[in-house]
Order: structure tokens, then C-alpha cells, then sequence
């Protein structure tokens, strides 16, 4: 037992670190939306855009780099998207026209897939034991949150004394550096050979034929939806809605004195409260069935944005909607995953993970994108709100129906 405790905690540390640094660059991409689209005098839609594309890239690169970690190496497949992150990040920093943008965007969707939780959480399920599985998903998951504490007041901090441009190269030069831990990351030999007698082609044809796989598949488009419009959007909604300047309150007097950065802080809060949720979740996915775990979140999330939207918006409402929605925020995440190995097996745990995360990146695309639009067309963000209600809604009820106990799944 102390020789594997040995071997796998630097799998899930290495593996927290760059899900940190990678989720957390990911998720400051709202704190640019106002300073880029100042600076050229872009419609809110056209920068919109640019994180839309991305996050539609995510969930096409998600199930490749899933691909390319089961057949060639996890640590490969890692170091590539680190690559790819990078060079999307650069290019940004010189790009001046939205199309630009929108095109340098696909790399940094791409570079995301290969560094965040698709390849990640297959490595750690795959080093972990039954018994373990569920919870150590829920802490490299969680680290996805230490990395949204920090990154977006980051990102304001350094705003206020760099350009944006030189803020995404610097987040570049990280990307790369935390790819230094990457030998440390060894998975689980023996894990790669379970179900080796099933080919990907074979588990692959058994996932997309069965009802409760499509229902997985379906149900995460909202987790993907209301995620990405909170992150890219909420900044600005804050601003607005608030007004730009802050003059009392306990947030006032807690030196947040303006909007801006109250948008920066509720960004954080969600990651910082989502530590707790997140693990709590892995804790009660190890023994409660995950598909009514995760009904009751996309139902509790529903009855908090339907509350939100219902009740004027300031700043202490804000923050109780930021603590609240951030309990549950990527609580889906090791549920998700979890369920998925437990009824496919691990062999192939990134591939058919990445095929369902490819809808939680439609979601967040829809999110990110009609966000910006219907923005431009009414001059507020109602709309996508109730429409991520109706969505959250219906993710609750599709994973009711879920076998999740099947006898002729493959074997873990």
C-alpha cells in the first residue's frame, strides 16, 4: 500500500499543478473582455466570439488529445497542448483585428484540451484504485479551482500595470515552464493494460449505441453553457449592473471600491468555494450513485439562477450568487468522469470522456456566444440567463433515467 501511495501521488500533484495553471489563464479570459474590445472599438459579440471559438475548440480537441493520450502517452499528449496553448496565447498578443482573434482562439481551445481535464482526469483515473477513484478525480478537478482563485485577479493585477498583450505572453512563458514537472507524471502501466482485449474501436461502438452514454453526452451541454457565459461574461454583466464605482458597503470597505474588480472577485469566489463543493462531491460519488448526485446539482444550480435573475442585482447579491453557484460549479466534473469508468471501464477513460466533453463545449460556446449577441441586439445578458435556466433544467431530468450499474460494461 505505501509503494503505490508512492507511485501515485506524483501523478495527481503534477497533474493539479498544470490543470491549475491551465484552468486558471482559461478562466481570465472575461477580465479582457472589456479592455480588448476598448482598445479597438469592437462590438462586445466580435471579442465574445474569439472565447466562443475557443471553447468549441476545447470540445474538438478534447476527444483527439484524448486519443493521442491513450494510444501514444498521456505525458505526450500533455507537452503538445502546453505547445499549442502557448503559441495561441502569442499570437493573440499581436492580433488586431477580431478575425484574428477569433482564428489564434482555436489554438488556445486546442491547448487547453491538451493541458486541462480531459487528459488529466484519465491519468489520474487510471492510477487510481476503485475505491479512490471518485475522490482522486475530485481533487485534480478541484485544482481547476485553486487555478480560478488565482487567475483572474491576476489577470486584473497585471492589467493595471501591463498591456494586455504582454499579460498573455507572460501567461505563455508559464504555460511552458509547467510542462518542467512533466517527468514526474508516470501513469499506472497496469491500468494500461486493463481491458486490453477490447480494441477503442470496440468500447467506442458500445458507448455511442447505449441510451444512458447519449444522456451523459446530453446533459453536460448545460454544465458547458452556464460555466462558459458566467466566466466571460459576469465581469462585465457585474459592471453594468452595478455601476462602475463602489462607495459604501462592506465590500467598499474591504477595499474593493470598483466594479471591475468585484467582477474579478466573483470569478474567484466561485473557484474558491467550488474547492469545497468539488470534493464534497468526490467524497459522496464514492458512495451514493453518481447519476442522482449529479440530478441534484443541475437542480440546485437551476433554483439559484432563477433566484439570481428574480432579485435586484448588487454587489452583496453577487457575492452570495458567486459562493452559491460556485459550490456546484465543477462538482459535475468528477461525477461525470467517475460514472463514465464506471460503466466503460478505464482503458479508454479519455477518449469517451472527451467525446461527452465535446457537448459540455458546445454548451459554452452557445454560452459565450449569445451572450455577446444578444448583448449587441438588447443591450442586456436576460435572454441567455433563462435560456441556461431551461437547459440546467433539462439536464437534471435526462440523467434520471442513467443505468448505472451494468454488467456487461468493461471490466476496471
Amino acid at each position: 500500500m505505501t509503494s503505490r501511495i508512492a507511485l501515485l501521488t506524483p501523478v495527481l500533484m503534477v497533474g493539479c499543478v498544470i490543470i491549475a495553471i491551465s484552468f486558471g489563464i482559461r478562466s481570465s479570459f472575461g477580465i479582457f473582455q472589456i479592455p480588448i474590445s476598448q482598445d479597438f472599438s469592437w462590438l462586445r459579440s466580435e471579442y465574445s466570439m474569439a472565447i466562443a471559438i475557443q471553447n468549441l475548440a476545447w470540445g474538438f480537441g478534447q476527444p483527439v488529445f484524448g486519443a493521442i493520450a491513450d494510444k501514444f502517452g498521456d505525458r505526450r499528449a500533455i507537452f503538445g497542448g502546453a505547445l499549442v496553448y502557448a503559441a495561441g496565447l502569442i499570437l493573440s498578443s499581436s492580433a488586431v483585428t477580431p478575425a484574428a482573434h477569433q482564428f489564434y482562439s482555436v489554438l488556445i481551445g486546442f491547448g487547453v484540451a491538451g493541458t486541462g481535464f480531459g487528459v488529466i482526469l484519465a491519468v489520474v483515473g487510471r492510477s487510481s484504485t476503485d475505491a479512490n477513484r471518485s475522490m482522486s478525480l475530485a481533487i485534480a478537478t478541484a485544482a481547476g479551482s485553486v487555478g480560478q482563485i488565482f487567475g483572474p485577479p491576476l489577470a486584473e493585477y497585471l492589467l493595471a500595470v501591463f498591456s494586455w498583450q504582454m499579460v498573455f505572453v507572460y501567461f505563455a512563458v508559464v504555460m511552458v515552464s509547467a510542462m518542467m514537472m512533466l517527468p514526474l507524471m508516470r501513469g499506472s502501466k497496469a491500468a494500461q493494460k486493463a481491458t486490453a482485449d477490447r480494441s477503442m474501436r470496440q468500447i467506442l461502438s458500445q458507448a455511442i449505441r447505449d441510451p444512458s452514454y447519449i444522456m451523459i453526452f446530453i446533459g453536460f451541454f448545460s454544465c458547458g453553457y452556464q460555466l462558459a457565459f458566467i466566466t466571460a461574461h459576469f465581469p462585465a454583466f457585474v459592471t453594468e449592473m452595478c455601476g462602475p464605482i463602489l462607495s459604501t458597503g462592506l465590500l467598499y470597505s474591504m477595499g474593493i471600491t470598483t466594479t471591475s474588480a468585484l467582477g474579478a472577485v466573483a470569478i474567484s469566489l466561485i473557484g474558491l468555494t467550488n474547492l469545497v463543493g468539488t470534493l464534497l462531491a468526490g467524497w459522496l460519488g464514492n458512495r451514493y450513485s453518481k447519476k442522482y448526485l449529479l440530478a441534484g446539482i443541475y437542480t440546485a444550480r437551476t433554483i439559484i439562477l432563477v433566484a439570481f435573475i428574480l432579485t435586484p442585482i448588487t454587489p452583496e447579491t453577487v457575492v452570495l450568487f458567486s459562493a452559491m453557484m460556485g459550490s456546484l460549479w465543477l462538482a459535475t466534473v468528477p461525477l461525470t468522469s467517475g460514472l463514465i469508468a464506471h460503466i466503460y471501464g478505464i482503458r479508454f477513460m479519455g477518449t469517451l470522456y472527451g467525446l461527452v466533453f465535446f457537448s459540455h463545449q458546445v454548451g459554452a460556446f452557445f454560452g459565450v456566444w449569445l451572450g455577446g449577441r444578444m448583448y449587441d441586439l438588447y443591450g442586456d445578458y436576460t435572454a441567455v440567463w433563462w435560456i441556461g435556466i431551461g437547459v440546467g433544467a433539462l439536464s437534471a431530468l435526462v440523467h434520471l433515467p442513467i443505468q448505472e450499474t451494468r454488467p456487461q460494461a468493461a471490466p476496471v
